[in-house]
């Protein structure tokens, strides 16, 4: 399975928030990479640059890599609706997501890790598949044979769940219910989806 494996606050000072998660680095480090840092002149970015540097925000942020996007942009602009709350909602209702956002991991990177190594259920049966797109009242849990895994119990008990209007945990079950696709207004991260439209429909 394809996906970014380079240096993660490089990445991160590049866009200037922590999109990968908390960052000591990156807090020490606000500014951009490169030999001259703060120091360096940079040029103004055309209007293409700002879209193509949203996209790129995107995809870091959920780990994709451009086929997979794009092929997700292009269900978002088939479906009804908006495409770019669309898309956004098809990127957060991925299990991948999901069990970042009910933090039984603590990035999205481990959480795809822990889909692929076969320690996620979704109503009850074992889905090794990041992308697995969840639907309204799925149940997503912690396999029981997975459920003393250090690095699981860990971010339980430092991340603790952020509560959102979309998902339910039940600490004593271990499991999530996907209650219903998110509204854009409750999607947290700070993107701006109408740049990343624009770019695909030149």
């Amino acid at each position: 399975m394809a996906r970014y494996t380079g240096p993660k606050t490089r990445i991160a000072r590049k866009f200037g928030e922590p999109i990968f998660g908390p960052d000591k680095h990156l807090e020490r480090k606000n500014f951009p990479p490169g030999q001259h840092g703060m120091n360096k002149k940079r040029k103004k970015n055309s209007e293409y640059g700002v879209q193509l540097r949203e996209k790129q925000k995107v995809k870091y942020t959920y780990g994709m890599l451009e086929r997979q996007f794009r092929n997700t942009f292009e269900k978002a602009s088939r479906s009804k609706g908006v495409t770019g709350e669309v898309l956004l909602q098809l990127l957060e209702s991925r299990l991948d997501n999901v069990v970042y956002r009910l933090s039984v991991a603590p990035t999205r990177a481990s959480a795809r890790q822990l889909v692929s190594h076969r320690h996620i259920t979704v109503n009850g049966t074992v889905v090794n598949v990041p992308s697995y797109q969840l639907k309204p009242g799925d149940i997503i849990g912690v396999r029981e044979k997975s459920k003393s895994l250090e690095t699981i119990v860990d971010s339980l008990s430092t991340r603790k769940y952020t509560k959102l209007s979309w998902l339910e945990w039940d600490e004593t079950q271990m499991a999530g219910k996907f209650m219903n696709v998110p509204e854009r207004t409750d999607i947290p991260e700070d993107i701006k989806e109408q740049l990343i439209v624009e770019l695909y429909s030149k």
